[in-house]
């Protein structure tokens, strides 16, 4: 056995409820360390862990939402007009984009398995940001659906990988808070891309066009972001650089405690193919799909705004609101898993209410009716408020580094599919009925599949509360308390969550 492997022992906590008690000992070596670790060492990490760790997924998960919603901005500032586009192909330009990322997806689902997630997706930001740049370049539709086709491909990894890297460091009862907050980032890309691209279409100095700038400056900030995330963020709790040796031990038993297997650098075929046969992991395939056939919203609301009256500077003014309200509407969620941790589905069928009825509202106001209309806009963009919880119960109940990139990838590759198709039925100025039609059936059908997810997760709960037969060679040693540690700090057992006996799905 490496003597760097750590082998912990979980013992019952001493009578103090302040200290959580862990003993350890070392393969090939004994060495002493101490075996209980208090609650306000417990937030002390878990405070510098919010503080290092989550502003960086924050600022990447704000940039990939900028760089790929600048269409909508550029298009009302003489995008389409310049590179002579129709209707349609502008339709494609925001489909393409998906398909990239889909076609990312597979070699990704491999890649975030073998390679070390954080260097890994710190190089495809840093490729993303080039890219990104790139689309002030073309001159017809043809070479700027083919950027945005590589910007897609580019921007793959960073979403799947983050649902990843919550679970890694942080408890199961900490991700849904955690996901929001990076997922709050789309909100206030909404509102800060629209003021970026006001302030840089009454620049008159600019030798280019506004719609070329706005892709060189969010390009450049995300090169620089790509390389700070590459050289500063950490694989592990062992390379955690901000955490003193004490800090790292109490990190690494701390997440031994949650039964989480950390980021390995494995692919596992069998647990490969436990996830394409739980039933669970189609249902997160299937979120994917329904909560994003009405994203299309986002980015024709300003198109909305713009073609009922408004100029192209009042569109960017009042689009921006729009974001302010998903954040609003997105912590309206957090605070109901806060109050309701134990019925997360819920919080989720109250928060499609909101944008259900604002599609609905597109359809049935009239075009002329003004504020109506930009209000309707608003409340039918609150997707990511929808996303957010969806996202939390994904790393909250899928476990297995092979597993869980599995799934991760298999939310956003429903994710990409309903990208791509819905755009296409946004093609009809100011109306756009079928794709209004579209958001109102789908809403209608993810609130049955989050209500079905939710009886399949208490049914699945109820069988292991009532199961004690054996599972097998080491989840045995998992359920007796035996825990390894690999060298970087994280428990080398990689049970999935249906391996593990000890393990409940969050509802």
């Amino acid at each position: 056995m490496d003597p760097s492997i750590d082998k912990l022992e979980m013992t019952q906590p001493p009578a103090h409820a302040a200290d959580k008690r862990l003993s350890v000992e070392e393969k090939g070596d004994v060495v002493e360390l101490a075996a209980t670790y208090t609650e306000e060492e417990e937030k002390r990490v878990l405070r510098k862990i919010d503080c290092t760790i989550l502003p960086m997924m924050c600022f990447i998960f704000f940039l990939q939402y900028l760089d790929k919603q600048t269409l909508s901005y550029a298009s009302v500032f003489g995008l389409i007009s310049d590179l002579h586009m129709t209707s349609s192909q502008y339709a494609w330009c925001s489909s393409i984009f998906y398909v990239g990322q889909l076609v990312a997806e597979y070699p990704f689902i491999y890649l975030m398995s073998r390679l070390r997630l954080t260097k890994f997706v710190g190089g495809t930001v840093i490729v993303w940001g080039i890219v990104c740049m790139c689309l002030a370049a073309p001159h017809n539709y043809a070479g700027f659906a083919a950027v945005r086709f590589m910007l897609g491909f580019a921007e793959g990894a960073v979403s799947p990988a983050f649902v990843t890297i919550t679970a890694i460091w942080y408890q199961k009862d900490e991700h849904a808070v955690r996901t929001a907050l990076w997922v709050t980032m789309n909100g206030i890309a909404q509102v800060i891309g629209c003021l970026l691209m006001y302030g840089i279409g009454k620049n008159t100095a600019l030798s280019l066009a506004p719609w070329r700038t706005i892709f060189i400056v969010c390009g450049a900030i995300t090169i620089a972001a790509g390389v700070g995330f590459y050289i500063i963020m950490p694989n592990g709790p062992k390379d955690a650089w901000f955490l003193n040796a004490r800090e790292k031990e109490v990190l690494s038993l701390r997440m031994a405690q949650d039964r989480e297997g950390g980021d390995k650098a494995s692919f596992s075929v069998r647990q490969l193919r436990e996830a394409v046969l739980d039933p669970k992991s189609w249902f997160v395939f299937a979120f994917g799909v329904l909560v994003t056939m009405q994203s299309p919203v986002l980015t024709f609301a300003s198109l909305v705004i713009n073609t009922i009256g408004y100029d192209k500077y009042e569109t960017m003014l009042y689009t921006a609101p729009s974001g302010a309200v998903q954040v609003l509407l997105l912590w309206i969620g957090v605070a109901g898993c806060w109050m309701f941790p134990r019925n997360r589905t819920l919080v989720v069928l109250a928060l499609i209410i909101p944008p259900l009825v604002g599609t609905i509202l597109l359809l049935k106001l009239s075009t002329d009716s003004g504020w109506a209309m930009i209000v309707a806009s608003w409340l039918a963009s609150c997707i990511t408020a929808v996303m957010s919880p969806l996202l939390s119960l994904t790393a909250s109940n899928v476990k297995g580094n092979t597993k869980r990139s599995v799934v991760s990838c298999m939310f956003f590759i429903g994710y990409c599919a309903g990208c791509i198709g819905a755009p296409q039925l946004w093609t009809e100025k100011p109306r756009y009925f079928n794709g209004v039609v579209t958001g109102i059936v789908t809403w209608c059908l993810l609130f049955v599949v989050v209500v079905t997810y939710r009886f399949i997760c208490m049914r699945d709960n109820q069988a292991r509360d009532a199961c004690t037969g054996d599972i097998g060679g080491e989840a045995v040693a998992a359920r007796q308390g035996e825990i390894v540690l690999d060298k970087y700090g994280a428990p080398i057992t990689d049970l999935t969550d249906k391996e593990d006996s000890k393990f409940r799905y969050s509802w």
